[in-house]
């Protein structure tokens, strides 16, 4: 359960740090936008975004088992973190993060990581993919220019007031977004698209929601430390969503890490993992920040950047503190169509569509219990599709006694 920034400082050199350095400010460029527009589509403010990217991403990789890992915000958090919020106020969200990180550290503790291989690969995809169409959805408002959040009900007489300019943003955005990660796969492309499109609407004058208009001037500083209050009530009526903050946050750094672990060759240590997850969420929690995970994308982007070891993670986090003490009223510019159409794309690639054919080879059971947990997720609530997932999944586990336990095939997302 040894951290693996311990083992990497033993043979540590300039040229790694210099790469590290390099590779961290590489991502916490990637990071910031990233992490201000889920905050936005998680309810809450866009600033506990941030503080979630320094305070989580720097405790992920300080403590992590993982050489490559970026810890942060996730779009996988949205729905549950949305939810949490419009039922149970911010305050619960708080106190249900921190109880998800004690369950965590626990689940490190008595190392259990390595359970991650039980899951049904077939439930992970088929919430993975729900998550993502509810994040297009829930996008579409900003995207178009609309007021407010509009169901698909009320779709046809909104779409009577769709802002042009609006879609134009998003629009370019988007197309920027493709464009510059196709040329220039190394480069932070998306804080670019979405700064040029910004600047657009300021230069211009367009009539578009930006960050500074919606939610006011963004804070240039990190708030102070403080406890959640905690009652029994509180903490029996936010236990459910406690347990699926830490299903979530273990299963998506776990997958983070074995992606990671292809792509460099390397191996990871996942109780290690469990245990930075549950610390870096507490110690999120304590700043106001929202649930932290290992974020694929980022990940990804770190070792395409030349990061080497955890200290291109602390970078990251230590460059996203300076941007939001430093460009704090810049950062509050960013329009939100342009916003939008980075976590579209961002539902687009959590979905893997390039896997969808895959998908359809797989056993038939498989196939079922994608679509069931896929239709649960969308259509009725992300606790009840992990939980009834998971139970079938292990029936059919236990259908199929005879047959040894399948070697996970990564998700590239």
């Amino acid at each position: 359960m040894k951290p693996k920034i311990i083992t990497t400082l033993e043979t540590y050199s300039w040229s790694l740090f210099t790469s590290d350095c390099l590779a961290g400010a590489t991502v916490a460029m990637v990071a910031v936008p990233l992490s201000l527009a889920i905050a936005i589509a998680s309810g809450a403010e866009p600033a506990q975004g941030l503080v979630t990217a320094i305070i989580g991403g720097f405790f992920i990789s300080l403590l992590g088992g993982s050489r490559v890992q970026i810890g942060g915000p996730t779009g996988a958090f949205i729905v549950v973190v949305y939810g949490v919020i419009a039922d149970h106020g911010y305050d619960g969200l708080l106190i249900a993060t921190f109880m998800a990180g004690i369950i965590l550290l626990i689940a490190g503790f008595l190392r259990i990581g390595n359970l991650i291989a039980y899951i049904p690969e077939a439930v992970i995809n088929g919430f993975t993919i729900g998550i993502a169409i509810i994040i297009a959805k829930s996008q579409l408002s900003d995207f178009l220019g609309l007021e407010g959040q509009v169901d698909w009900a009320e779709f046809g007489t909104a779409a009577q007031s769709i802002n042009l300019a609006a879609v134009a943003i998003g629009l370019g955005t988007g197309l920027s977004i493709v464009l510059l990660r196709k040329a220039f796969p190394k480069f932070p492309g998306l804080i670019v698209a979405v700064a040029v499109s910004s600047a657009v609407v300021a230069a211009l004058g367009l009539q578009v929601d930006t960050i500074v208009s919606r939610f006011g001037e963004l804070p240039n500083h990190l708030p102070l430390p403080s406890l959640p209050v905690f009652t029994l009530d509180r903490v029996i009526e936010l236990l459910p969503s406690a347990l699926v903050i830490a299903f979530l946050a273990g299963v998506e750094s776990l997958l983070s890490a074995m992606v990671a672990d292809r792509s460099i060759g390397g191996s990871h240590r996942p109780n290690a993992e469990v245990i930075a997850q549950g610390t870096a969420n507490i110690a999120s929690t304590l700043f106001g920040g929202l649930p932290a995970t290992g974020a694929i994308a980022r990940t990804a982007t770190n070792i395409r950047a030349g990061g080497k070891t955890p200290v291109a993670g602390i970078v990251h986090a230590l460059v996203i503190l300076a941007v939001m003490m430093l460009a704090a009223p810049l950062a509050g510019y960013l329009a939100m169509p342009a916003m939008a159409a980075l976590l579209i794309l961002t539902a687009w690639n959590m979905s893997e569509p390039h896997r969808w054919r895959g998908y359809m080879s797989e056993p038939i059971a498989d196939r079922l219990l994608l679509v069931v947990t896929l239709v649960l997720t969308v259509m009725v609530d992300l606790t009840v599709a992990i939980g009834v997932g998971v139970a079938l999944g292990l029936a059919i586990r236990l259908r199929r006694r005879k047959v040894q336990p399948a070697d996970w095939h990564t998700p590239d997302r």
